[in-house]
């Protein structure tokens, strides 16, 4: 009969255990905010489907590019002011895209897995419901518009000059 010795957790998984998920958003490698959500971008293929003349059992399906549609989107948070002039400047016309990376943190803040994000700029802003009995925070949704999406951890490990 197995003893209770043998059910205890492992102390490295303990410690890669995320109780809740922590996360840190910087621009440009600056952290620029606090937010309580984060919905990274949903990366999905196009793909072409080419039925064969005489092959009735399938349908080749080939890959084709990525789709428009990834979006970050922050909630519910708190940031500095250049976050607004930036959003303002992209929707006076004075476009510059920027890079955004989103690192999850352990219980000891340490970095597990990281998304770095190139090229993004913000495309919408959603305030909140202003009511005299509400708590809401200023910046109820902010969403950017996404270049390239990087979600290898070891690049989170680069020199910021190097992102930048």
């Amino acid at each position: 009969m197995a003893n209770q010795e043998d059910f205890k957790p492992d102390e490295k998984l303990l410690s890669q255990a995320h109780p809740a998920f922590r996360f840190v958003v910087k621009l440009n490698g600056i952290p620029f905010g606090a937010f309580t959500e984060c919905t990274l971008p949903t990366l999905e293929w196009e793909v072409e489907e080419v039925k064969e003349g005489g092959l009735n059992t399938h349908v080749h399906q080939l890959p084709g590019r990525r789709k428009s549609s990834s979006r970050l989107t922050l909630k519910y948070g708190v940031c500095k002011d250049e976050l607004w002039e930036w959003y303002k400047d992209v929707m006076s016309e004075k476009f510059e895209a920027k890079n955004i990376t989103v690192e999850l943190l352990d219980v000891s803040s340490n970095t597990v897995a990281g998304w770095y994000i190139q090229k993004a700029y913000p495309v919408k802003w959603s305030g909140p419901q202003l009511q005299a009995s509400s708590t809401a925070i200023a910046i109820q949704s902010l969403e950017f518009a996404c270049g390239e999406i990087t979600l290898d951890p070891a690049d989170m490990k680069a020199p910021a000059a190097k992102r930048n």
